[in-house]
């Protein structure tokens, strides 16, 4: 069985890399696609972001990395012949969040979202919280 793994990964985070390790155990092949995301301005460009994917993949022979820039994500779905979402929550606001898009994904193309509970030591880093940290100026604003 086939899964996808999307996101912006505006940068690459450890909590992303273990989700996707994570998930590399569970599935024939794992997709991780860079999505574009209208609410979000890229701090990173995307060939920089599948460039670091690829790095992090290096080692799971089961991952392909791609990315998506126009359309749903079911439509990338039907597209690659994925039927398995693969979402990595660090806590209740995330979960709130991707929960009605899961559903949403559902009811269009009957894409089932698999949620997977953040590593604890890990729970806490975000891309924003990286992204800030890396600019010290935003962190005092």
């Amino acid at each position: 069985m086939r899964a996808l793994f999307p996101g912006s990964f505006d940068p690459v985070t450890q909590g992303h890399q273990d989700v996707l390790r994570r998930a590399a155990l569970l599935f024939d092949e794992v997709v991780v696609c860079v999505m574009f995301n209208a609410k979000k301005t890229g701090r990173l460009p995307v060939a920089e972001r599948l460039d670091r994917l690829r790095e992090v993949a290096t080692d799971l022979h089961n991952v392909t990395v791609d990315s998506h820039t126009g359309g749903l994500l079911v439509d990338y779905c039907r597209r690659v012949g994925i039927d398995v979402v693969i979402r990595g929550v660090r806590d209740v606001p995330d979960l709130e969040y991707e929960l009605p898009m899961a559903r949403m994904n559902y009811e269009l193309a009957g894409i089932e979202t698999l949620f997977l509970a953040a590593d604890p030591a890990l729970a806490h880093i975000s891309s924003t919280f990286v992204t800030a940290m890396s600019q010290p100026d935003r962190v005092r604003e």
